[in-house]
């Protein structure tokens, strides 16, 4: 386990810097458009507007994370739940599995920390709270069912795709597009997270533990969920790798499929 570990170090630090990103413009596009101070807000009274907007930024974000040198060669998780599911699927090593998640929740940590030192003040107004993910007017219940269906859809499409043999290099594009459509559509339910340690990120220097049962066990369970329905009806030999983008020429520390075969369409 220690000598997997020492191994693929660098993929660790690579998830810990890929959410870290993620919350950084998380924390920055949030406060151009939700502070009351700022001039985008102002501009756009529409808060639906607004989510929209910041669906969109936080989308390409994704998108530039999965697509990066450093997403290509860790896989681009940045979230406990996906790797926990890869784990269950057989395509991660227990130690590797291990070595991201404490990655990336020290990401999600370090990201806002980072931020807050960039922004100041302004991230710890009510307003934007430290991108805190904490359950709508509808309360616990609702964002707990909605945090399950959000996070079974994004995991099953990216089985879906990233196994399928003309889709498999848009895996990051169809991931991206979801959470800019969650973001937009699903965020006043939930705060939309599917990411224990994006929600960590935010709870931790900001002391925002609201429900926060909710966003450790409802992602997970939803993605776990999706695994087990794309193995049952395809088996989970067709799940080739852990990689959502493995069309590059990174090294791959998973136990992956494509030195044998090529992804089933």
């Amino acid at each position: 386990m220690l000598e997997t570990m020492r191994r693929h170090w660098p993929e660790y630090l690579m998830e810990a810097a890929g959410l870290g990103l993620f919350m950084i413009s998380a924390a920055v596009f949030a406060t151009l458009f939700e502070h009351p101070a700022s001039p985008i807000h102002q501009a756009i009274p529409d808060p639906f507007l607004r989510r929209a907007l910041m669906g969109l930024a936080m989308g390409l974000t994704a998108v530039a994370i999965i697509y990066s040198p450093w997403g290509q060669q860790s896989g681009a998780h940045i979230n406990p739940a996906v790797t926990v599911t890869f784990l269950r699927l057989g395509k991660i090593a227990p130690a590797d599995a291990a070595g991201y998640i404490l990655a990336q929740f020290i990401g999600g940590v370090a990201g806002i920390l980072i931020a807050a030192a960039l922004i100041g003040m302004y991230l710890a107004d009510p307003s934007i709270s430290y991108v805190a993910t904490i359950p709508g007017r509808f309360g616990v219940t609702v964002a707990f069912i909605a945090e399950v269906i959000i996070s079974f859809g994004l995991m099953l499409v990216v089985l879906i795709v990233s196994n399928h043999a003309q889709l498999s290099r848009f895996t990051g594009v169809f991931a991206g597009c979801l959470v800019a459509l969650y973001i937009t559509i699903e965020a006043p339910l939930s705060g939309m997270s599917m990411n224990p340690a994006r929600t960590f990120g935010s709870a931790f220097p900001g002391h925002v533990w609201t429900a926060l049962w909710v966003y450790f066990t409802a992602p997970l369970l939803g993605m776990l969920l999706a695994a087990e329905c794309y193995a049952r009806l395809n088996g989970a030999k067709a799940v080739i790798c852990a990689k959502l983008n493995h069309h590059n020429n990174k090294r791959c520390i998973f136990r992956c499929g494509y030195m044998t075969s090529a992804p089933s369409s």
